[in-house]
């Protein structure tokens, strides 16, 4: 089971005066990267978001935001009653207009309003927070839709990769014979009489250096464990990056040694299946 790092989560919450909107969004990355965006009001609890979602999220690059919108009469600033009396008395000593108009003046004065700060309240916060869990939840949901998607990708891969390596294995022989025959008319075409055994002796030795059947082994058991590490209950795409790590080493140890077209062809064809893994791996919490 792998999750995705791609991922949307949102929760929205209606309370008596205000309209909570709780919107996550996750993309790849290698560590965890956080974007807070809430309401001053909220800023003393940031510590405490952060730690929630760095426990439940894990890593990615994660934007998270609130927005507030007021549903009812309720508003933090208030107008400084004595205060603009006195400045519209002091305007009507100045200029001639009527109370409206010196309202209009008096207000955009200094401390012509107050902005009273809100308190969190405790008991709200507790709702907001059991929001953003939720929020955080279907995000989860989406990574694993994701990650599905990716796994059922992986399979196939692995599998064509799986069938590549076995034509490899099947067309081991002919290249050992081609080596050999490569050899033998080598040495005939130099028209010199050469010692058969010290030729047997050095074509094993030969044979011996370009043998791929420790990589064709490996490489058959990184493939398994692949599967198994995609099968198992953590999703951990650093793992599975280490494994596609060796699984290329095992293929490029085979290229170098093969010194036999049709199956360097073969291998081009691993590495290309390879490739598109490892892309994909980027996507993997």
């Amino acid at each position: 089971m792998i999750y995705s790092m791609t991922g949307y989560g949102k929760s929205v919450l209606q309370l008596p005066t205000k309209k909570i909107t709780i919107e996550l969004k996750s993309l790849n990355s290698k560590n965890l990267d956080l974007n807070a965006r809430m309401p001053s009001i909220y800023r003393e609890k940031e510590l405490t978001i952060r730690k929630l979602l760095a426990d439940k999220l894990v890593r990615g690059k994660i934007d998270f935001s609130i927005f507030v919108e007021a549903t009812a009469e309720d508003t933090s600033t208030q107008i400084n009653t004595p205060v603009v009396k006195q400045y519209m008395a002091q305007l009507s000593q100045v200029v001639n207009g009527n109370e409206i108009d010196l309202l209009k003046m008096a207000v955009r004065f200094p401390d012509a309003l107050n902005t009273v700060r809100e308190e969190i309240d405790e008991n709200e916060w507790k709702i907001i927070e059991a929001e953003i869990k939720k929020a955080v939840d279907d995000l989860n949901s989406y990574r694993l839709n994701e990650g599905k998607v990716l796994e059922k990708d992986f399979n196939n891969r692995i599998a064509t990769i799986s069938k590549i390596l076995e034509k490899v294995i099947a067309m081991d022989p002919e290249r050992v014979d081609g080596v050999r025959e490569r050899l033998l008319k080598g040495v005939q075409e130099l028209r010199e009489k050469y010692d058969e055994n010290r030729f047997e002796q050095e074509l094993v030795y030969y044979i011996e250096k370009f043998d791929i059947t420790e990589e064709k082994v490996r490489l058959k058991n990184h493939l398994n464990y692949f599967i198994e590490s995609i099968n198992s209950k953590d999703s951990n795409g650093k793992k599975l990056g280490f494994i596609s790590q060796e699984m290329g080493r095992e293929i490029n140890t085979i290229g170098s040694k093969s010194n036999y077209a049709p199956m360097q062809q073969l291998v081009v064809q691993m590495k290309d299946e390879l490739e598109k893994i490892k892309e994909q791996l980027l996507n993997v919490l």
